[in-house]
This record gives structure tokens, sequence and C-alpha cells, in this order.
């Protein structure tokens, strides 16, 4: 079987980890990687003995079959069009797009081409979100009710062009609808900046429909950092860790302590990703989910601007 021919477009700090992940992977072949820095292209193209541009599309056009866009998200647009037309399967890193706008422009083009889109929402494929995934389906929390979410710590200053809504609390959203399997109808939020131009914290409430409901509480002003899930149910509580890669379950009887094979999440969604290419499977998250999720997050930023619910219905 002929390897896949793979390339990262943007070397930042998310880029260099699919690069490094990709240059690992069995029945790949990392073509090359794409900055609009070229010294710092060439610099993890010499890593990987690959070639670096610093044009998208001298990349695009050497017979690629995939491209990871690890660009800033205000690009990702522009560069995914471009990918489309020339044939190539894409994994955007979080969220799809800025806009509603760009993300059914990019959803359009890669359905025109027949190409798999994949969005990174990369707390999906944590051990402890896929395994509490599985039990949740097997009835183990009996009918789940709420699900709630702490993502907080100190800011990252390479974060300046969006919120902590649009950089964090995407994460939670897209899972908290993902175990639930299903979308928010409407959306409330309060939230402020005490430092950033926009948002700096957050708290986040998501209407389901049977009353179920989902929260996110997110910050940069945490001095330590934490990400944990909540998911309560009918016929137990579930409690995980994304950073230990921990899941715990309180029912009746007492704590259980859930057995986890840890991995690296990224890896696993990059796996997913090349699976779905070979296998020609639907990719998840996809597409329209990841226009759902930033559907979500821009309703929470409207709705903590004009201090009342937003329905994602409209």
């Amino acid at each position: 079987m002929n390897k896949l021919r793979v390339g990262v477009i943007g070397t930042g700090a998310m880029g260099k980890h699919h690069v490094r992940i990709y240059s690992g992977m069995m029945g790949v072949e990392l073509v090359g990687v794409v900055d609009i820095n070229k010294e710092t292209a060439i610099e993890v193209a010499a890593e990987y003995n690959i070639d670096a541009f610093s044009d998208c599309e001298n990349l695009l056009k050497t017979d690629l079959d995939a491209v990871s866009i690890a660009v800033p998200t205000s690009l990702h647009k522009d560069i995914a069009l471009k990918a489309a037309n020339y044939g190539v399967h894409m994994l955007i890193e979080k969220p799809i797009a800025e806009s509603l706008e760009s993300a059914d422009a990019i959803i359009n083009a890669a359905r025109r081409e027949n190409l798999k889109l994949m969005i990174g929402h990369i707390e999906r494929f944590n051990p402890a979100i896929l395994k509490l995934k599985e039990l949740i389906s097997a009835g183990e929390l009996g009918e789940l009710l709420s699900i709630s979410c702490r993502r907080v710590g100190p800011y990252a200053p390479r974060i300046r062009d969006v919120g902590i809504i649009i950089d964090l609390a995407v994460h939670d959203i897209d899972a908290i609808s993902h175990l639930y399997g299903k979308r928010a109808l409407n959306v409330y939020s309060i939230a402020g900046n005490s430092f950033h131009i926009q948002e700096d914290y957050a708290s986040i409430l998501l209407k389901y429909d049977d009353k179920k409901s989902g929260s996110v509480e997110t910050n940069w002003l945490t001095p330590y950092k934490m990400r944990t899930l909540t998911a309560t149910g009918t016929g137990g509580v579930a409690s995980a860790d994304y950073l230990e890669q921990s899941l715990d379950i309180w029912k009746s009887e007492g704590l259980i302590k859930v057995n986890i094979e840890k991995g690296e999440p990224l890896k696993n969604e990059i796996g997913h990703f090349l699976r779905s290419i070979s296998n020609d499977t639907a990719p998840e998250p996809s597409g329209e989910e990841g226009k759902y999720t930033l559907h979500a997050a821009t309703a929470a930023i409207e709705s903590y601007k004009q201090g009342k619910s937003i329905s994602l219905n409209a």
C-alpha cells in the first residue's frame, strides 16, 4: 500500500506537534511544512529532513493526500479553500474558522471536491473522554442530566487574536455536546476582561432538550492549570481529569476508579483522521460539528455582550 503523503501548514506551538506525530507514524510520508516565517519552516524541516515552504500552494501542489492546517484562525478559510482546490484532505485545528460564513465556505469546498474535512477538537480523543463516552453509551450513568467543565489556568501570551471563549471554551462546548450526542438549544454566558483586549474569564450555560444542561467555567486568571469534567446521571456521577487522563465514577455502592490506558490525544486524533482517508469513512468531528461548536461559542460571546440568552436555532 502506498504511503499517505501529508504536510503541515503552520509550525507554531500546535503545528510542531502535528509534524512530530506525522513523522513517527507508519504508512505516512511527511513531505514538508509551511510557515510564513521561512526561517521557522527551515528550522522545523531540517529537524525532520523534509522540505520547507513559505507559500502553502508550493506544498499543496506536491501531490499531497492530506494536510494539517495549524495557522491563526483568521487564515483558516483562505488556506482551506486552496487545499480543496488541490484535492487535499484537511485536518483543521479548532475552531473551524473565524465566522460561520467562513465555516460554510470551507465545508462547501470540501463537499464539492469530495474531501475529508476534520476539525481538531482534541479533547474528544483524550483517553479519559473516550472511555467516558463508552461508559455513557453503555448506560453506566443511567440517563445523563448535566455536564459541568472547569478549564482554568495562566494566560499564554501567544493568544492575541481571540478571547478565552474561542480559544478554550470551545473544547468543552464540543466535549459536552459529544457526550450528550446532541446539540444545545440555547446559550447564556457571563464574561468580561480584566487584562486582555477580549474576554479573559467566562461562565457559560448550555441548555439542551429534556432539561439537560452543560456548564463551562474558564479563565486565564488562575495561577495553576485545571481541566476537569463532571457528568451527572440518574445512575452515577463521573469525574474526568483531562490532564491526568483519569476517570472516577461514584455510584450508590461507592467509588469506582476506572482503568484508563493513557495516550497522547493528538496522536489519537491524527490517527483517526488518517484512517478516515484510508478507509473512506467520515471523520469526526466533521466540518458541520466544527461549525456548530463555533456557533455556540459566538453565541456565548453575543450573550454576555447583550446580557441575554441566545437561541442556537435562529
